[in-house]
């Protein structure tokens, strides 16, 4: 009974104005932060189909290092969003400053290992890949390389602001962003025909300014979070582990997800550079779609985040049931206009016949799977990983991922299978998401996330 008092008495953290000025901006920044790769995608064509396979493969690789300091990114953003859920700024702001420091720490190491064993680590993935798009991958992989602590802070400091309900600051950083990368792209690829590694110099420079850009406007007196003494280092453990507690987990998972698509992609590069070129333009093309969804999962991690910390379950509850309609309802809209211009889309790229014919197929395929089954799949386990259950979306994700994905996509593609070729491919993927919508929905309304403890 007098649980019930008290939830009659909770006002809701979060207007129906403060969710829309939270999702919004989310949106259009993710739109933004989607139109960098399809910049450099887009912009290459010029240079043929051996630029773009290079360019695809080796945004793959990037993919799966980005996810990690994402992953990072979401364990500090996680832990923010309790304690200012709990209002205890202080312990906010030390979480912050820890988030910051973990992931700088972690991407230079990774930037620096990507740098030196490049060439191994393309001819590993890929295996025997032709010469001309084995040196546009090179060139592309250098540049993007050395952007990867960049890109790291950034990251964490977008998360940092939506964990203040403030999307509005990544948003126009996006924005920024984009003009610069496609400037700078415009000026090498068109004016000195530089290719593949003119994109990727576009996004080392834009990746330059945004980190710079999003530590100056955490240095702002009137930020919530605003980082005291940022390059005087400190360490406090206990910070860190609870950030790892999400983030490592949540790495872990991405890092492996993205390493089981780089294994189906390896697959994928046996069909021909076609196969290759169109693969990597429709996952572009889909990617669009999933914006809503993604822009929602990060306006999760910061509504359910904070309701956990003020122990507002219900709300918790009331507020992932709201967001998940918003999803559904917004991807649906998308899915639909996707299954209807599927042909025109992919004519804007300069594909081969061949490479466009096998882009629409596996495009309208995706539409009705992504419809269906992609919120639950990738927007739920957001408000699960929000609460701390973020070992069980791990170990979920990553055994319907090489149970499913990886090993239905040989069954399906091989000619020793049913040899349905790239279709094959996607089609496993959409068993992998099927798998992960009924766990997750699951585990979701018997609430066993409710009684764990993160901070």
């Amino acid at each position: 009974m007098e649980a019930q008092v008290q939830a009659l008495d909770q006002k809701p953290l979060f207007s129906r104005q403060a969710l829309v000025r939270l999702i919004i901006p989310l949106v259009i920044e993710q739109f933004l932060l989607m139109t960098v790769g399809m910049a450099d995608t887009v912009m290459v064509t010029s240079a043929g189909e051996a630029a773009i396979a290079g360019v695809s493969l080796v945004d793959n690789i990037n993919i799966l290092l980005i996810q990690v300091f994402a992953a990072l990114a979401t364990g500090g953003a996680v832990v923010v969003s309790q304690y200012l859920g709990r209002r205890e700024a202080d312990h906010a702001r030390a979480a912050a400053k820890q988030l910051l420091y973990a992931v700088a720490v972690v991407s230079t190491v990774l930037m620096v290992l990507a740098l030196v064993f490049r060439q191994h680590m393309l001819s590993l993935i890929f295996g025997q890949i032709e010469p001309d798009v084995m040196d546009s991958a090179l060139a592309y992989f250098i540049a993007t390389a050395l952007a990867y602590p960049f890109m790291s802070i950034y990251n964490a400091g977008a998360a940092l602001f939506r964990s203040m309900g403030n999307s509005r600051v990544s948003m126009f950083n996006s924005l920024i962003v984009n003009i610069i990368n496609i400037t700078v792209n415009a000026i090498l690829i068109y004016g000195y025909g530089m290719g593949a590694l003119g994109a990727g110099i576009g996004t080392l420079v834009s990746r330059i300014a945004a980190a710079v850009i999003i530590l100056f406007l955490l240095q702002r007196p009137d930020c919530v979070l605003r980082i005291d003494r940022l390059f005087r280092p400190e360490f406090h453990w206990i910070m860190v582990r609870r950030i790892l507690t999400i983030g490592i987990p949540n790495g872990l998972e991405n890092g492996l997800f993205q390493a089981g698509k780089l294994i189906v992609l390896s697959l994928i590069t046996t069909f021909g550079t076609a196969a290759v070129a169109a693969n990597g333009i429709a996952n572009s093309i889909a990617s669009v779609v999933n914006v809503p969804g993604q822009a929602i999962g990060l306006a999760m991690v910061t509504v359910i985040g904070q309701c956990v910390g003020a122990q507002y379950l219900d709300q918790a509850v009331s507020y992932a049931r709201k967001l998940m309609i918003i999803c559904y309802l917004s991807m649906g809209t998308m899915c639909l206009i996707l299954f209807c211009a599927a042909g025109p889309l992919v004519g804007l790229f300069d594909l081969s016949p061949a490479a466009a014919a096998m882009s629409v197929e596996v495009l309208r395929w995706c539409a009705v799977f992504t419809a269906v089954f992609w919120p639950m799949s990738f927007t739920l386990p957001n408000a699960l990983r929000a609460s701390g259950d973020a070992i069980f979306t791990m170990s979920i994700s990553l055994a319907s991922m090489f149970i499913c994905r990886v090993a239905l996509s040989y069954l399906f593609a091989c000619s020793w299978g049913l040899g349905m070729g790239l279709l094959g491919v996607w089609l496993a993927m959409f068993c992998d998401w099927i798998v992960r919508a009924v766990v997750f929905l699951v585990r979701f309304w018997r609430g066993k996330w409710k009684r764990i403890k993160l901070i």
